[in-house]
């Protein structure tokens, strides 16, 4: 039976903002995969990327975020079918931004059929600026300890942290000395087999500075060897055989051999932490040392023919011999700081790679046209040389890229915009060529007359007072003499408040609270109506006005949103807990799989609640019932469904502290043009939002969807975009 593909994101809580390089690189490794040199996307995976049937892109032009929630009843289809979503950082230039660094969408090259496979795709070097290694550490030669990894760093590429949940019982090498530019540095190479517990070190290898050899051993793995993989790791069953060391021998000796100063020194040497479950405070990861765009990273074998002059892993050797491997990685590290940032990007190892890469692939090119309407010229770039062209790479690879939107050729070989071709023109001429087609872009819009910035302002005042009256809770009566402070405490324990007035135009006083979360306005409402606050029975209701009137509706569908499946809101911490000391106390429910605890963006502090996410929607109902009986160190805890647990809390976070507001009479007139438009909008959105059904019904199984509302950046200000996307599974949702 035929492997289905499966996508994995943690696009969960502050994790969830994607630039257009991680875009880029997502897209790469869809449309290429490994065997075209593309590189896993650092922010999510995807599970057996050959068994795609195809990539397919739906930008709706000039949209954004702002966009999906005013309008989010209509896009029923959307909020329905796409789990994983993120916040997408706005660009001026966002075809090009899509379509990767060093994209030449000039009309003349679409004209010709972007089937060149000369030179011209490949990059030049004539200007370092744009090099990643530059635009990372700067031209400038540094010490050794710029280069080695932050905390942040080491933890966003999966390296053994002291302190994690995920890294109990492993060895702390207790190099805790602080570094210096003279700090030694280390070789350390693994190689591993397949056990039947995963990964398992069967040789490790140190080097020193010199390149001499200090530890090159053999390991017995605890588990049973399910596969030596001798092909990669050089092990067999053989050597094995009379090897009495085993992994804590190895784990004593590495400590006692690292001076307390130590700098380790790898290639993706978080594998080989992990697989030595040991954790070292100072590395320098060579895979990230040579940066590149997207993501990607230059192979160790190609780095050490290319800087170093010297040939590795050779085929001829059976395995990698990891001594070999660790001294490659020690003498690239001290090549960089040696030469400096600019020598090292003067190699251009970009362009090296690609020639290497594009000749190897052409001698299999096929000659194939690209179909569809063309991609207008984008102006005032900046010079690019460091990636190569992604349509032209797609090319190269015998791929045939279909791009489809309201753009045509004109007779004199410009591109320009045909605003006669209807949404429903593109749809139509969509079902009938992307299954011809491996990777489409596929471009729809509401029309100029819906995306004017005069427009955009009126939307985001309207959707802005929307958040705030749901946002916003009125509770009482009280009593004259009423304790404002044990109100506050027990509306508190909801959730983060961001003001609390009291009333004074009633004959008894009320107390209007604006909270930072939908979650805790709602269990505002459903906890405490009817309930004894501050002496009084009191009544806890929102503000009517005609922009809430729907808030009810809109509160069912945020919880039956396919995001929010299997995540709750918990209320009522201490902010003093930390992320640890949760994952301790919820680590008895059953098929916990993630837990979020949001900080304020200003501050950084943790807010008295959190989000847990489970594998099954059953698991959260269960944790629900246990968790609102729970107390932790003293404090009643609440629950509920989640209903903004992933992308936006944060959207709704900067929408209710942005302080550009309009004047009065300025805002009035944009929210009447608004008004008069709205009705009109509306069935256009719920049409497109029918549109993107239609097609995506159409696609074949195992095909990646992307539904891009790319946001908004020019000189009138900005308004972040949205991704939605999954892969096309049998019934038609989107697998995860």
């Amino acid at each position: 039976q035929e492997k289905s593909s499966r996508l994995s994101a943690a696009l969960f809580g502050e994790d969830c903002e994607i630039s257009h390089d991680q875009l880029h690189e997502l897209l790469k490794y869809a449309a290429l995969g490994k065997c075209h040199n593309a590189a896993q996307p650092s922010w999510c995976r995807i599970y057996h990327q050959s068994h795609l049937a195809g990539v397919v892109v739906i930008v709706l032009h000039e949209m954004s975020q702002l966009h999906f929630y005013e309008f989010y009843l209509q896009f029923k289809h959307l909020r329905k079918v796409f789990r994983h979503r993120f916040t997408l950082t706005p660009s001026a230039n966002f075809l090009a931004s899509l379509y990767g660094e060093g994209a030449n969408l000039e009309p003349q090259n679409a004209a010709a059929g972007l089937t060149s496979t000369s030179n011209e795709c490949i990059p030049k070097s004539s200007d370092l600026r744009w090099d990643p290694i530059i635009r990372k550490y700067g031209e400038k030669k540094r010490g050794l300890t710029s280069y080695t990894l932050t905390l942040e760093e080491q933890k966003k590429n999966d390296y053994p942290i002291k302190g994690s949940p995920g890294c109990k019982g492993y060895v702390y090498t207790e190099c805790d000395q602080q570094r210096t530019d003279s700090s030694p540095l280390f070789g350390l190479d693994c190689e591993m087999c397949l056990t039947a517990k995963g990964n398992e070190v069967t040789r490790v290898s140190l080097v020193d500075a010199q390149g001499q050899c200090l530890l090159n051993e053999l390991v017995k793995p605890e588990s049973t060897i399910v596969n030596y993989r001798t092909r990669f790791s050089g092990i067999t069953k053989k050597m094995l055989l009379p090897v009495k060391t085993r992994l804590p021998d190895i784990q004593t000796r590495l400590k006692k051999m690292l001076p307390h100063d130590a700098v380790l020194v790898g290639h993706s040497l978080n594998a080989d932490l992990q697989a030595l479950e040991m954790i070292h405070p100072s590395v320098i990861d060579t895979s990230l040392l040579f940066a590149r765009n997207e993501g990607r990273r230059f192979k160790l074998k190609f780095l050490a023919k290319a800087v170093l002059g010297k040939e590795i892993q050779c085929e001829q050797k059976l395995g990698h011999d990891p001594a070999e491997d660790a001294r490659a990685a020690l003498e690239l590290a001290q090549f960089f700081i040696e030469q400096g940032p600019a020598k090292v990007a003067e190699l251009n190892l970009e362009m090296l790679l690609t020639t290497e890469k594009l000749a190897e692939v052409s001698q299999h090119k096929a000659a194939l046209q690209p179909q569809g309407c063309q991609v207008q010229k984008q102006l005032n770039e900046p010079p690019r040389s460091s990636s190569p062209c992604f349509l032209d790479c797609l090319q190269v690879t015998g791929q045939n890229p279909l791009l489809l939107g309201r753009q045509e050729l004109d007779s004199s070989g410009l591109c320009q915009s045909n605003l006669s071709t209807s949404n429903k023109q593109i749809l139509q001429k969509a079902l009938q060529d992307v299954p011809l087609s491996t990777f489409s872009v596929i471009q729809f819009s509401l029309g100029p007359q819906y995306t004017a910035s005069h427009l955009l302002d009126g939307l985001g005042e309207k959707v802005r007072s929307k958040l705030t009256d749901m946002l916003t809770i009125y509770a009482g009566p009280f009593k004259e003499s009423f304790c404002l402070k044990s109100v506050k405490k027990e509306f508190g324990r909801c959730g983060p408040i961001q003001s609390l007035t009291v009333v004074t135009e009633t004959c008894q006083p009320y107390v209007c609270i604006q909270y930072e979360m939908l979650e805790a306005a709602q269990l505002a409402v459903e906890s405490l109506n009817g309930a004894e606050v501050a002496g009084s029975c009191i009544k806890v209701q929102r503000p009517v006005t005609a922009a809430s009137l729907d808030c009810d509706l809109l509160i069912k569908e945020l919880e039956l949103d396919v995001e929010n499946e299997g995540v709750i809101y918990v209320a009522g911490l201490k902010k003093s807990l930390t992320e640890t000391d949760l994952q301790e106390k919820f680590s008895g429910l059953e098929d916990l799989e993630t837990l979020f605890l949001p900080k304020d963006l200003q501050s950084g502090k943790h807010r008295n609640c959190c989000f847990l996410k489970f594998q099954k929607s059953e698991s959260a109902v269960d944790a629900l019932e246990v968790i609102n009986g729970w107390t932790v160190k003293g404090r009643k805890l609440r629950s509920r469904n989640a209903l903004a647990s992933g992308h936006l809390w944060r959207w709704i976070w900067q929408m209710n502290h942005s302080t550009e507001k309009q004047g009065g009479n300025i805002l009035r007139a944009k929210m009447k043009q608004l008004s008069d438009s709205e009705q009109d909008l509306r069935k256009k959105v719920k049409k497109l939002d029918h549109h993107i059904k239609k097609l995506y019904r159409s696609l074949q199984n195992n095909t990646l969807c992307v539904v891009l509302f790319p946001g908004v950046n020019s000189t009138q200000g900005s308004q972040s975009g949205l991704g939605l996307m999954g892969i096309r599974d049998d019934d038609g949702r989107s697998a995860c």
